[in-house]
């Protein structure tokens, strides 16, 4: 097994050989033996230990064990003590649900302080069947069913193609020794059902249904691989990234087939699942939208806006007499000038004696009217974006340049008849917007 893991090693892993590794050691089978693997491989790893406070005083003999399996094999050790019981009353979920969090949480603070490089768990290839097969029953997409994967981003699982009875094995060959936790046989839990009752039901059924397993796990992971690289051209071709948002033609997704499973794959990494809704956003009236935890997804006539659903706190800002640079919520500069130029829609001229200080930086608001520059009378803002085909996002965005009640500029877009620069101005001042 050694020899195996350390062509592993060479072959999918050489970046743990610089790294400074954080191994999460229950002090079960699996984690003691990859710790005994990773110090025979020469690796630099420190042993994480997580007591959850569940089962009285094994919790706390199994916290000992690994400070002293540490202490035997010459490595430093990280305990932590954590109330499981309360964070479910906060936050509910199972036990199962809350230890993970838990100890995701705390190996992410320990990267973060202790610069670790890679956490390395000891998943193997039974942990991965299970995982498939309680996906399989609850229905589960291509995701799901891959199993468990070798490295998610800084989570590494170097033992993921033994069995359990191959680590076992070189533990008692080894005379290797670790703790039994008395839970894993409780068969309250999904896991431990699957565990100890179907698949050594499959197995007896077939002898070599996990190596079959393995090898259908590589042709889904080789499927998974051309739908990545397929949905990758598909994104490049429908998306129109713009400033913070993605810009989708509503008429290019409607002709993709099968619908349901382009949504899925175009927008299910950006936190979405009601995928009925998504659909009938298709359909939808403009300025309809489905939000995600993280993204929301807006109808803005023929297109769909793709953007994260995070907004400005503070929706105005004073700007004093004789302010020359303003850096927040966006670029100003101001300055006096002597004459007015052709310009950009980024700069504009106003006759300072018109404005009375202190100007406001603000969002704009339903019921907003101003006189656009070069027209007769006032016009609602609402309508002069409805005209400029501004949409819902960009609108949302949009700042205003006020004296007093008054807009002076649109900014960026069209400045206010009543302080244009004419024939009787004394002071010019000039804005520039950053962009």
């Amino acid at each position: 097994m050694l020899e195996r893991f350390n062509n592993n090693l060479q072959n999918k892993y050489t970046f743990l050989k610089k790294g400074k590794l954080l191994l999460a050691c229950s002090g079960g089978l699996d984690s003691v033996v990859l710790a005994h693997l990773c110090i025979k491989s020469e690796l630099d790893i420190t042993l994480a230990h997580c007591n959850f406070n569940l089962r009285g005083s094994e919790s706390d003999e199994d916290e000992t064990f690994v400070k002293q399996l540490a202490k035997e094999l010459g490595i430093p050790s990280i305990t932590k003590l954590f109330d499981t019981k309360k964070y479910i009353q906060e936050n509910g979920g199972s036990v199962q649900m809350a230890a993970r969090a838990l100890r995701y949480r705390w190996f992410e603070s320990l990267m973060d302080k202790e610069n670790f490089d890679f956490v390395l768990t000891a998943h193997h290839a039974d942990d991965s069947l299970e995982t498939f097969l309680i996906n399989l029953s609850r229905g589960s997409g291509l995701d799901g069913l891959r199993g468990i994967p070798e490295q998610n981003d800084k989570i590494v699982r170097p033992l993921l193609n033994f069995s359990r009875a191959q680590i076992l094995e070189y533990a008692n060959s080894e005379g290797i020794v670790w703790r039994e936790d008395s839970s894993n046989q409780e068969s309250k839990y999904l896991r431990n059902k699957v565990r100890h009752e179907i698949v050594p039901r499959l197995k007896e059924m077939h002898p070599t249904f996990l190596n079959n397993f393995l090898q259908t796990q590589a042709y889904l992971e080789q499927t998974d691989s051309l739908v990545q690289n397929h949905m990758d051209t598909i994104k490049k071709s429908l998306f129109e990234e713009q400033e913070r948002q993605i810009k989708i033609k509503i008429a290019a997704l409607l002709k993709l087939r099968p619908i349901e499973a382009y949504l899925y794959q175009i927008f299910h990494e950006y936190g979405f699942t009601d995928w009925a809704s998504l659909k009938d956003l298709l359909n939808a009236t403009s300025g309809k939208e489905v939000l995600s935890q993280s993204h929301r997804l807006l109808r803005d006539r023929e297109w769909l806006i793709l953007s994260t659903n995070k907004t400005e706190n503070q929706n105005f800002f004073w700007i004093e007499e004789g302010t020359e640079q303003m850096d927040s919520p966006i670029n100003l500069k101001m300055e006096k000038v002597e004459s007015i130029e052709k310009c950009p829609k980024n700069v504009a001229f106003f006759d300072k004696e018109k404005l009375n200080y202190p100007l406001m930086l603000r969002r704009w608001q339903k019921g907003d009217y101003f006189y656009p520059f070069g027209m007769q009378g006032k016009k609602k803002l609402s309508k002069y974006f409805k005209d400029e085909k501004v949409d819902v996002f960009s609108k949302e965005k949009q700042w205003l340049l006020c004296s007093d009640d008054n807009i002076v500029w649109v900014v960026g877009k069209r400045l206010d008849e009543r302080f244009k620069v004419d024939s009787s101005t004394k002071n010019i001042l000039k804005v520039t917007l950053s962009i």
